[in-house]
C-alpha cells in the first residue's frame, strides 16, 4: 500500500516519503506547515489515492479528547426514564460513538484525519496517547473494550499555534510542509487552472513571491490564496501586461485575494508612495 499522489494533488517527494513511512510504521503522521499549504487536503488525497474511506475529526478550542472516543448522554437517559421509555434499560442507546470508535470498528482500513490538533487544550494530545498507541479504549458505561479491527491511517494536522507534548511527538512520524518553490507552485496551479498562459502565470507568481518576501508583512498569502487570485485574474481576462501596469502601485491587481488585513495593505501603499517620492 503506497501513496504516490493523485491527479488533483501535487505531492512532493519528501511528503510522499513521509506518508508512506507513517503507513509502514503504523504511526500517526503529524503534518505541520503554514495555513493554506494543503495539510487537511493531504489526508483526503491519501484516502483517495489508496482507495480507502475517510473520517474527519475537526478539532475546536472546546473539543475534548473523550469526544473522539464516545459521549454518554446521561441527560437524555434521565429524561426517558421519567417518561417511562423502555430504551433506558440499555445504556448503549445513550452512547454516541466518536470518530476514533468509528474508525476502530470499520470493517476495512480507514484514513482518520484529526485536523488542527493545536486548537484544543494543551492536555488534548496527552489524553489520546494510549488510545492512539494501543488502538483500543475502554467504555466504562458498558464494561466493553473497543479494539481496532484494522489499524487506521491517522493523519494529524497542526498550524503550530501551540507546542505539542514530547510524549505525543514521540509516537508520531513528523513532516513539515515547506512552502512551494516557483516550479512546484506552477505544477500546483496547472492542476487547478490547466492551460493558463505561461506569461500570465510567470508574471503573477513573480509578483506573488515578491509580495510574500516583503519585510514587515503580518500575514503572508498562502497557496490557497494564490489559487483564488489566479482564478480572479482568469475571470477578469487579465494579461501579463495588465498585471505589470504602469509601475505606480506596489499593490498587485485584485490584491484583496492575497492581503487579508489593513496593516499589510497600508504597508504596500506606503511603499508605493515612497517609490513615487524618490523618483
Amino acid at each position: 500500500m503506497k501513496f504516490t499522489g493523485t491527479e488533483s494533488y501535487v505531492s512532493t517527494d519528501d511528503l510522499t516519503v513521509a506518508v508512506n513511512a507513517a503507513v509502514t510504521l503504523q504511526r500517526p503522521l503529524l503534518v505541520k506547515g503554514e495555513p493554506g499549504t494543503g495539510k487537511t487536503e493531504l489526508a483526503r488525497q491519501v484516502a483517495a489515492g489508496l482507495g480507502l474511506p475517510m473520517l474527519e475529526w475537526h478539532v475546536k478550542s472546546t473539543t475534548r479528547a473523550q469526544q473522539g472516543l464516545y459521549e454518554y448522554d446521561a441527560v437524555s437517559r434521565l429524561r426517558d426514564s421519567q417518561l417511562g421509555d423502555e430504551r433506558v434499560n440499555d445504556v448503549r442507546n445513550y452512547i454516541r460513538k466518536g470518530k476514533l470508535w468509528q474508525a476502530f470498528e470499520a470493517g476495512e482500513r480507514t484514513v482518520l484525519l484529526i485536523d488542527e490538533i493545536d486548537k484544543a487544550d494543551i492536555e488534548f494530545p496527552n489524553d489520546l496517547l494510549q488510545e492512539l498507541d494501543r488502538m483500543e479504549f475502554h467504555v466504562y458505561e458498558t464494561g466493553e473494550t473497543v479494539t481496532a479491527q484494522q489499524r487506521p491511517i491517522v493523519i494529524i494536522t497542526s498550524n503550530n499555534e501551540k507546542e505539542l507534548p514530547d510524549a505525543f511527538l514521540r509516537r508520531c512520524f513528523f513532516h513539515y510542509i515547506r512552502f512551494p518553490d516557483m516550479e512546484t507552485m506552477k505544477r500546483i496551479v496547472e492542476v487547478h487552472h490547466p492551460g493558463i498562459k505561461d506569461a500570465l502565470l510567470t508574471t503573477a507568481l513573480t509578483q506573488f513571491y515578491e509580495l510574500r518576501e516583503q519585510q514587515g508583512l503580518k500575514k503572508k498569502p498562502s497557496t490557497s490564496e494564490v489559487l483564488d487570485w489566479l482564478k480572479l485574474l482568469l475571470a477578469e481576462d487579465l494579461t501579463a501586461e495588465d498585471l505589470r501596469g504602469d509601475g505606480t502601485s506596489a499593490l498587485p491587481r485584485l490584491h484583496g485575494a492575497l492581503l487579508k488585513n489593513e496593516q499589510d495593505v497600508h504597508l504596500f501603499e506606503r511603499l508605493a508612495f515612497m517609490a513615487r517620492r524618490d523618483r
